[in-house]
């Protein structure tokens, strides 16, 4: 079942209303146990959408969450999208069973590149089909860093087929090779928001990931369409709103929050 569409008003957002809109990121691959205690407590007491956890966090995740209105985000084929479909569905259903109420699944990229459409599709399908008869949602990862205009138009028209309730563009560990040898990545561009805004059905939501770091990057993407984020930095960005006045009331767990706070 997918989300109720989230309207984007013209006026200012409330300082909730953005933190709704923060999937809080725990993914790095070193990532303690410690990290992710600290991390689900980050979540919880600012009333985020979500936390976006490895899947075999997602156990304690729930349980760090339980009584809140914070829910427990699960990737699955992460980062590179690799995984057969059916480990892909299998990962899915276990975080599902765990306490996932929404399934971040990377499409298989050398797929999209290589257009074997058919493949892609039915993936997708199969995938939105396992999260939506436990009645979690599903988010596509299309890894744009990776992709052209053309890849991204043709996902977008697969998801709105299969009526995906998010596309996101990035993992945030796509890196690419530049021409001085280092790996870097853009993350979630305007002009790649634009065209998935663009190309996607009224129904389905986008989620941006890479780069939403300060409060004006997700003033930014939220007035091109963005609903939701992927972000590690979501208390310096509220402390952030709360110090520029946004509208109130300020939720309790984000009572006392300053600029100088970090994630």
């Amino acid at each position: 079942m997918n989300p109720a569409i989230t309207h984007v008003s013209s006026g200012p957002p409330t300082i909730a209303e953005l933190a709704r809109m923060i999937d809080h990121s725990l993914l790095h691959p070193t990532l303690t146990d410690a990290q992710l205690v600290s991390g689900l407590a980050v979540a919880r007491r600012c009333g985020c959408a979500t936390a976006c956890v490895k899947p075999y966090a997602v156990p304690q995740s729930a349980q760090a969450l339980a009584g809140s209105d914070v829910r427990v985000c699960a990737v699955t084929g992460f980062p590179h999208g690799n995984n057969h479909v059916a480990i892909k569905v299998a990962e899915a259903n276990r975080a599902m069973a765990e306490g996932a109420a929404e399934i971040d699944v990377v499409v298989n990229i050398g797929k999209v590149l290589g257009g074997d459409w058919r493949y892609v599709s039915d993936e997708v399908k199969t995938m939105n089909e396992a999260c939506a008869s436990r009645g979690a949602i599903l988010k596509v990862i299309f890894e744009t860093d990776y992709l052209q205009d053309v890849h991204i138009v043709r996902l977008c028209e697969i998801c709105t087929e299969h009526r995906v309730a998010f596309v996101k563009t990035s993992t945030g560990y796509g890196f690419v090779k530049t021409a001085s040898g280092d790996y870097n990545y853009h993350g979630a561009t305007d002009a790649h928001l634009k065209l998935m805004r663009q190309h996607c059905g009224a129904g389905v939501q986008i989620k941006a990931a890479g780069g939403v770091r300060t409060l004006d990057d997700l003033l930014r993407v939220r007035a091109l369409g963005v609903t939701r984020v992927g972000a590690t930095a979501t208390e310096a960005i509220l402390a952030a709103a709360i110090k520029r006045g946004l509208p109130g009331p300020i939720p309790v767990g984000l009572a006392g929050l300053t600029v100088g706070t970090t994630a």
